[in-house]
This record gives structure tokens, sequence and C-alpha cells, in this order.
């Protein structure tokens, strides 16, 4: 990425700060993966200088780093969340969990490769 006058990185990681926001809300990580580098660099721009730029507008830009953190932390947690199910899911299909009489827990284990046939 070439060198970028101060104003202009400020408006470009502004715009990318927003369609990073939109990418998180619509749930599209691939375009996440694809911003950071450009995300990087131009932060890397605007730290260069930092005394260059008015306060009002690094104090915004900083208002949007710090929302779009809270949407990809509740992304991240959303795919933990779904990792953890499938994880619950693949040990049902293996074991069924129950209590027995005396309210110990008794785990049976299942064969795999036992069916269920309907024959009509």
């Amino acid at each position: 990425m070439q060198p970028q006058s101060t104003d202009l990185a400020l408006d470009d990681l502004s715009a990318l700060l927003d369609a990073e926001r939109e990418a998180l809300i619509g749930g599209d990580l691939e375009s996440l993966a694809d911003m950071y580098s450009t995300k990087e660099a131009l932060i890397g721009s605007v730290n260069q200088n930092p005394e260059k730029h008015d306060l009002k507008s690094l104090e915004a830009l900083d208002r949007k780093v710090r929302r779009n953190q809270l949407l990809l932390d509740g992304a991240l947690e959303g795919i933990r969340e779904v990792a953890r199910r499938m994880a619950a899911l693949r040990e049902t299909k293996s074991s069924l969990e129950t209590y027995g009489a005396d309210g110990r827990k008794h785990s049976i284990e299942m064969n795999a490769e036992t069916s269920v046939e309907k024959r009509t």
C-alpha cells in the first residue's frame, strides 16, 4: 500500500471500519480476512503522525474500532458455541447418559455400526 495523506488515511480507515462492521453483522467472515492487511496498513499510516489529526476524528475512529471489537468478540463467541454444540451432538451419537434409581449417572455406549431398519 502506498503512503497516503493523513486525511485520506483517516477517511479510508473510517470507511473500512464501516465495511468491517457490515461484514461482522452479515456474518461475512471471509471479507474480514480480506480487509485485515488494508486495515493494518491504514492504522499504521494514521499512527505515524497522530499529532496531524484532530482529536475529534481520532475519537470517532476509536469508537468505531471499539464497536467492531465488540461485534468481533460476539462473532467469536458464537463460533465457539457452535463448536461446543457440535461436540455435544457427536458425543450424544456415541453414548447415552442416564441416571439410575440410585441417582448415579450411567453411560451407555452406542455402537456406531448399529442401525435401525424400518420394515414396511
